[in-house]
């Protein structure tokens, strides 16, 4: 074997690359390690296209192993299963990096995948596996324009941090995941607590610093693999320069004369645009069809891609006709759901998103059983991208990557502004019913009108918007809340959202080489304007979150109880809080805090329920004192030959001897009463042995004459 392992130090943390020894059939493959994570990451290329293929079929896969964390898996099957949302979200961050770094004209099947193989519960995985990923395909012969590499930046007392270890994450204000090359930013994803725009460049700055370091260490140690190099020869596009330039002869001013006209709607634009493609295919015979039908939908895309830069870059209108830094008409309506708990819908130009937001108790929170995270998530957001929402029909297969990575950008957006004693599990479900441009940011709009609807006291309203760019021959335009087509004609798409005070989160993606930072500058202080002017126009609908919650929402109380009583209330097996529960109608659970005391949590959607409940609770907990010498009443708990035993105040019995429960005499307690019967009694003193209370009820009853007691 020729094994290779070298190692880098990236923000004062080794990590070393091991190839050579893992997968030796793979096309490149390596094990990345820093600490105790460990991740295998393998690549695989056909060798030829398939047919009618002319795009890059990439395929990333990650896959958290649990025998990593020294744990097996539940479930029926106890076998790793399909990719959890965490797995999904690391995936998407790893393709959106690698896409734009293969050929143009390179369209083989390539499968990326990456394994966890072991954890060491310090360092995060995610932030290593698209260093592993350029890494497997820098010491392969697939051609590729990198390498890239990813870090993780965190900021800790002012300080940044590169790859922070989980416990330096949790003290930190900022978590960002960015991706690049030498020279350039590729991808950005992260969520901050109202951070500054020039902030966000200082974390993308220090970034591209370790990123820098990484690519070379890849082209280093791609050099000591001899297989590495020369890059496999190919040719999967097949061309006719003639036809080309017919098509751009015939169709590019056409196109141009749509762009300019500055139309609106989505359907007209594209019908317009389809007749043109409709003449230019008429233009040909028959015969000719035969030999240039394949050419003509790949011209075509290119000669509408021109014309649209073009008008924009050189005649500044955009295809819809607004300014680039116009935002499209927006209208909001809250209170739309009479049944939810709180609800809203976000209109902005033909973007719209239905917001339902829905409030459970501790018992609703959602439990997440990751190799890398174990435990309950209270704050939901769910993504829902239908087919109609497009003018689309196609099947539903489940929910999509995409839907995943747009409703996680969404919850990051929103979580930080969430009340810190929030006593609620919070769902938001976003239903996207038109979309031309940016439905997660109208997802956003949409959720934090839901909250503020919904009577959850949120920090501060947070809004989002979409920016665009088209450079070209040292020209750029950066196009505020842009639409579909101006995403897939442009060169960036960048998410960002935030407060009044500053940005929560962000997704960026650049599909364009040596992005400047001045230009990355001048669209967050143009997303800024576009931000405050949509957070302008949701607060006419609602300007503040509602006093009260809505009447179908439940109630929540909550309160300390002392540990001692935590036993007191569940009971043997159980039996005193589900008795409680069922007795009141409500919700009862208890959670054990680090000072060892424990959380009582009520939900209720019945006021009486609440307060019995929440009375009968506190009673356990913090039982009044009983007083020898005074008269109670209580229901009686359990008989035995001896005696019963009964409840002097919740939590705290006391026995009635036989002889002490009437003035006659008794052969057995179950001819007297029984399990439940309510008494009066009178507490007498207590047992020096036992210390249980002495009680009697004989004391309370008229003394019979002594004929009668004959």
């Amino acid at each position: 074997m020729n094994v290779i392992n070298k190692s880098i130090i990236t923000g004062g943390k080794e990590i070393s690359i091991e190839t050579g020894k893992l997968a030796k059939q793979a096309d490149g493959s390596v094990v990345l390690r820093m600490g105790d994570t460990m991740i295998l990451a393998t690549v695989v290329a056909n060798k030829e296209a398939r047919e009618g293929v002319d795009f890059l079929p990439l395929t990333v896969d990650y896959k958290e192993k649990f025998a990593a964390d020294g744990r097996i898996p539940g479930g029926f099957f106890r076998r790793e299963a399909r990719p959890s949302e965490r797995e999904i979200l690391v995936m998407r961050i790893v393709d959106r990096a690698l896409r734009p770094l293969f050929p143009d004209d390179f369209h083989a099947e390539v499968q990326v995948m990456l394994q966890l193989i072991s954890y060491d519960g310090i360092n995060s995985p995610d932030a290593l596996v698209g260093f592993a990923a350029s890494s497997a395909i820098a010491v392969s012969d697939i051609p590729f324009n990198g390498p890239m590499s990813e870090v993780r930046v965190g900021r800790v007392d002012g300080e940044y941090i590169i790859n922070p270890t989980l416990e330096e994450i949790e003290k930190s204000d900022v978590d960002c995941i960015i991706a690049g090359t030498i020279d350039n930013i590729m991808m950005v994803e992260g969520e901050m607590q109202e951070i500054q725009e020039d902030e966000l460049v200082d974390i993308i700055k220090v970034a591209h610093e370790a990123i820098k370091e990484q690519c070379q260490f890849q082209l280093d140690l791609a050099a000591e693999v001899p297989t590495s190099s020369p890059k496999r020869e190919y040719c999967h596009e097949d061309h006719n320069e003639e036809v080309r330039k017919q098509v751009m002869d015939f169709a590019l001013e056409k196109c141009k004369e749509v762009a300019r006209q500055g139309i609106a709607d989505k359907a007209k634009r594209a019908k317009m645009f389809g007749e043109i493609k409709e003449e230019l295919i008429v233009s040909y015979s028959e015969e000719d069809l035969q030999e240039v039908a394949k050419y003509i939908p790949v011209y075509f895309k290119e000669a509408m891609k021109k014309a649209v830069r073009d008008v924009m870059l050189n005649e500044g209108k955009r295809l819809d006709g607004r300014k680039f830094d116009e935002i499209r008409p927006i209208w909001c309506e809250v209170d739309y759901l009479p049944s939810a708990h709180g609800s809203a819908i976000f209109t902005r130009g033909e973007t719209q998103a239905l917001m339902s937001l829905t409030l459970g108790g501790k018992m609703d929170e959602q439990m997440i059983d990751d190799v890398t995270f174990k435990g309950t998530e209270s704050f939901m957001l769910h993504y829902n991208f239908p087919p109609f929402s497009t003018g689309e029909a196609r099947p539903i297969r489940g929910t999509s990557r995409r839907e995943i990575g747009h409703g996680n950008l969404a919850l990051r957006a929103l979580k930080p502004i969430l009340p810190e004693d929030n006593p609620y599990t919070i769902r938001l479900v976003s239903e996207i019913l038109e979309s031309n441009g940016s439905s997660s940011m109208a997802t956003v709009c949409s959720g934090t009108l839901a909250l503020m609807d919904g009577g959850i006291q949120i920090k501060a309203p947070v809004s989002g918007i979409a920016m665009g760019l088209i450079a070209e021959e040292g020209k750029f335009v950066v196009l505020s809340d842009i639409l579909g087509d101006e995403d897939h004609l442009g060169d960036m798409d960048f998410k960002v959202t935030g407060t009044e005070k500053g940005i929560t989160a962000c997704q960026m993606d650049i599909k364009v080489d040596g992005l400047p930072y001045e230009v990355l500058i001048e669209a967050l202080h143009q997303a800024k304007g576009g931000r405050l002017h949509i957070l302008n126009e949701m607060m006419k609908t609602i300007s503040e979150p509602r006093k009260e919650l809505k009447p179908k929402a439940p109630r929540i109380e909550q309160f300390e109880v002392p540990n001692d009583a935590i036993g007191a209330i569940i009971g043997p097996g159980g039996k005193i809080i589900q008795q409680l529960q069922k007795d009141t109608n409500t919700t009862i659970t208890i959670e054990e805090l680090e000072n060892g005391n424990g959380r009582v949590q009520i939900l209720s959607t019945d006021a009486a329920g609440m307060d019995a409940a929440k009375e009968a609770v506190r009673l356990i907990a913090f039982p009044p004192q009983v007083e020898e010498g005074k008269v109670y009443k209580g229901k009686i708990k359990s008989l035995q030959a001896y005696g019963v035993f009964v409840e002097i105040v919740p939590g705290t019995d006391g026995l009635i001897h036989i002889s002490e429960f009437a003035h006659e005499r008794i052969n057995k307690m179950e001819d007297v009463c029984k399990e439940g019967d309510e008494v009066e009694f009178k507490v007498v003193g207590k047992d020096p042995k036992t210390r249980k209370w002495k009680l009697s009820r004989k004391v309370l009853l008229p003394k019979p004459e002594k004929k009668e007691l004959d």
